[in-house]
């Protein structure tokens, strides 16, 4: 079992969803957050079935990833 940091985004015809750690591009999208998890959690399963696990970097380079709101005066 391994643990993947996935970045989830909202947009206004659905979420896309990419985990951070793998070295190429894998997404996952759907109408809802959970549509979109599940189809990500399945593109990284199919892949690292097709190219192998070494395909996967040994640590998620983050810990945690927190995205936020900053108000800059410009």
């Amino acid at each position: 079992m391994k643990q993947f940091n996935i970045l989830i985004e909202k947009f206004f015809d659905g979420y896309v969803a990419y985990p951070l750690g793998i070295k190429s591009g894998v997404v996952g999208e759907g109408e809802t957050y959970e549509e979109a998890l599940a189809d990500v959690k399945s593109a990284i399963r199919c892949y690292i079935e097709v190219f192998g696990k070494e395909t996967i970097e040994n640590e998620s380079p983050a810990i945690k990833t927190f995205l936020l709101e900053a108000e800059l005066a410009i």
